[in-house]
């Protein structure tokens, strides 16, 4: 007999949307009739291995829904990047707990480790399905129109720089914000839609997709700080020059300095503000500006309260109920994938694991201005349907100047 239990997991960083994937998936769970139980995995697949389970069967509707509306992994969330041995371990959880129905939320390596989950219990002649829900602000996930927690993170990305630029035109200089973004750049390119006048800034974008050159930085910076008297610039943090080399480690051991490293070996991006120190370091010594500054985003955008898009909610939740729907009307194992429709709507696919997991998508060239130092219209028209309504405006003073009596010498 089916055992009717199901097992709800949350990987990777956190969003301001995965709650609601979270919820869809419980609440969809519980409208079947052969669903005994929805449990919930503590701190991702750790949780799994180390079986801390809560039952989300006993979570009341009315606190469901106020927790898929806050921010973060609310059954926590972890780095651990399973290999084959571990999610063997996985797998022989799940079947002694006798669940049938496995939903795991997260991006590209949570992605590949609901593949390999997969293949075990197929091996095993077990019968699981095995579901993986998008989740990722980096929007780098394969098959999908876009993922849900980047509209949200793109939302915040946008209006910290339109804020960002409205500081810097009362006060000039130059300004470096460096945005996530290891290997794709939606996250920075969404820098630009924070701009109203022409005049505006991130005058200059920097994304990974184009090789990061130091001399023709300076001089674009140049250009702009003659052509305005100032300078707004976004950077992504997997910037990095024509040998793959991250900028952030060239610029670092250009001083002398060593850069953190991470539990894989990759190069620390992320929480440290080391590359917006060392580009402002540069234009200092380089350029002879005074007045440069610099700040790096870092965790602030991917849960910022209060700063969310009501298009990624809806679909942050359909993801997860549509996930459900998926496991129990379907015959085969996938990831969803977000496919857009019309201008602007939307439709979910079930794509096959082995199409999305272990796959990295980045910005399109068509996306891209020629310059590689902006985005084209083409992003502008995709991305602004994701931020969702009451996007804040910022207008200025119409300037009447009047004419000098003293100081018209």
């Amino acid at each position: 007999m089916p055992s009717g239990k199901i097992l709800v997991a949350q990987g990777g960083g956190p969003t301001a949307v995965i709650n609601q994937s979270l919820v869809g998936v419980v609440l969809e769970s519980r409208r079947f009739q052969h669903v005994t139980r929805v449990y919930g995995a503590l701190h991702g697949v750790r949780g799994i291995v180390n079986e801390e389970f809560v039952d989300l069967t006993q979570e009341t509707s009315h606190n469901l829904e106020l927790v898929a509306a806050t921010p973060s992994s609310a059954l926590g969330s972890t780095r651990d990047k399973p290999d084959i041995a571990y999610c063997q371990q996985i797998f022989e959880v799940l079947r002694a707990h006798e669940i049938e129905h496995f939903f795991y939320i997260g991006g590209n390596d949570s992605s590949d480790t609901v593949r390999i989950v997969s293949e075990e219990a197929h091996k095993a002649g077990y019968p699981l399905r095995c579901i993986h829900i998008p989740k990722t602000i980096d929007n780098d996930l394969v098959g999908s129109d876009h993922t849900p927690g980047f509209p949200s993170a793109a939302r915040f990305v946008a209006q910290a720089f339109a804020g960002a630029n409205l500081d810097n035109a009362a006060l000039p200089g130059v300004y470096v914000g460096v945005v996530m973004g290891r290997h794709a750049g939606f996250l920075t390119a969404a820098s630009a839609l924070g701009k109203k006048f022409p005049d505006d800034g991130p005058h200059l974008i920097y994304l990974p997709e184009r090789v990061f050159v130091l001399e023709k930085f300076l001089a674009d910076v140049k250009a702009t700080y003659e052509k305005y008297g100032r300078c707004v610039i976004a950077v992504s943090e997997g910037i990095h020059d024509a040998s793959g080399e991250p900028i952030a480690s060239l610029l670092a051991k250009q001083v002398g300095n060593e850069v953190e490293r991470d539990a894989h070996g990759n190069v620390q991006l992320s929480g440290t503000g080391a590359l917006a120190d060392l580009l402002c370091d540069e234009i200092k010594a380089k350029l002879g500006i005074k007045r440069v500054r610099g700040d790096t985003f870092g965790y602030l955008q991917r849960s910022f309260i209060g700063c969310v898009s009501d298009v990624d909610q809806r679909e942050a939740r359909e993801v997860g109920e549509k996930a459900v729907q998926f496991a129990m009307w379907g015959d085969r194992d996938g990831s969803v994938a977000i496919k857009r429709t019309g201008f602007y709507s939307v439709d979910y696919e079930l794509l096959p694991l082995s199409d999305v997991a272990g796959k990295t998508r980045t910005m399109e060239d068509e996306f891209i201005s020629a310059s590689g130092t902006d985005v084209t219209d083409a992003f502008r028209l995709y991305l602004r349907p994701l931020l969702g309504s009451k996007m804040p405006d910022a207008w200025r003073l119409r300037v009447v100047k009047v004419t000098k009596i003293l100081k018209h010498l």
